[in-house]
């Protein structure tokens, strides 16, 4: 599938051109069918302008997230059912079980290539009609049956980052779209230390890209972003470990979704990660009509709005919801007591 049209002729343009010159030679070594759709204009609307909006409004979106449930689970998903499959096979490292009638998703076995966190909207339905094949294998096995195979792929480099953004400078691509003004960066006490190019290209924790070193009478640790208003155009930014400022107990969350379509109780305890690749954190979850509040054990480093917190039962993924505010200082949300 073709996702994304690049308007500058430039970075992820180049990298799906090889995408799909590798797709085509293992059809062709499989004596198999390719058919390529282009999805560009689903991803435009469904994904990319949810990116955008929730930029602009200060927030740090997931487009991955969006991608698995408005794109390959459903505009894909749908191609693939036009053209008489009966399901999709993707390359997700997670897996799906079903259990006394329904589906569940599980964690991939590889712990450090584990993508359920990308896939927590999935629904029953969705499942029903996928799977993941290398779910059960790690990356190592996985490119050696590659290998074996005849598989040129079989050493390609692993992809990172936004798909859509490929090797190029963030803040210079979103500022394509989303042009922005100077605006002061601020001490925790309301001071002006400096200027930043526009808010709305920082995220919580953030310490690149400030230019704060040369700031009279502070000591040379480094600044860390933890708050910013994108309708006053500040960053607040403060020295040293920061987790003062930064770290929150309770998260205030809306579009829950959950694979079993509901969920396992009104309360009800678990672990949950609020990023990628974060080890488990102990929490309550308190589903209240359509959002819900989480209370960790202990406090979580610059949970950000926007992003994702996904939870678990050991080896199953129940669902997740998008985190709104904190109790972090500048979270929106009054400080635990």
């Amino acid at each position: 599938m073709h996702n994304w049209n690049d308007p500058g002729g430039k970075g992820s343009a180049c990298q799906a051109d090889k995408d799909r010159k590798d797709a085509t030679r293992i059809a062709g070594q499989l004596n198999i069918p390719i058919h390529i759709r282009d999805f560009s204009q689903n991803y435009w609307d469904d994904v990319f302008r949810h990116f955008l909006d929730e930029y602009a409004a200060g927030r740090t979106p997931n487009p991955d997230v969006l991608c698995n449930r408005e794109i390959k689970f459903k505009t894909f998903l749908q191609a693939a059912i036009d053209l008489g499959a009966g399901c999709i096979a993707t390359g997700h490292y997670a897996r799906i079980r079903k259990h006394q009638g329904h589906y569940q998703l599980l964690r991939g076995c590889d712990p450090d290539k584990d993508q359920s966190y990308f896939l927590h909207t999935l629904g029953q339905q969705q499942l029903a009609q996928a799977c993941f094949p290398i779910g059960d294998l790690r990356k190592p096995q996985v490119r050696e049956l590659a290998r074996q195979a005849g598989f040129a792929t079989y050493d390609k480099k692993d992809s990172t980052g936004v798909c859509f953004i490929g090797e190029r400078d963030f803040r210079k691509f979103l500022a394509h779209y989303l042009p922005a003004q100077p605006g002061f960066i601020l001490d925790t006490q309301g001071h002006p230390l400096g200027e930043h190019p526009g808010a709305l290209y920082f995220t919580l924790g953030q310490r690149q890209g400030l230019g704060l070193g040369g700031v009279q009478g502070a000591h040379q640790a480094p600044w860390y972003v933890v708050g910013k208003n994108v309708t006053h155009n500040t960053l607040t930014v403060a020295q040293g470990d920061a987790g003062h400022w930064l770290d929150a107990l309770r998260l205030l969350t809306s579009q829950p979704s959950w694979v079993a379509e509901k969920p396992p109780g009104k309360s009800f305890l678990c672990t949950a990660k609020t990023r990628y690749r974060q080890p488990d954190q102990s929490c309550q979850v308190q589903v209240l009509d359509d959002h819900c509040e989480v209370i960790f054990e202990q406090a979580q480093r610059a949970p950000t709005p926007g992003q994702a917190v996904v939870f678990y039962a050991e080896e199953l993924c129940l669902g997740g919801a998008t985190i709104e505010a904190t109790d972090a200082a500048f979270g929106g949300l009054e400080a635990s007591t």
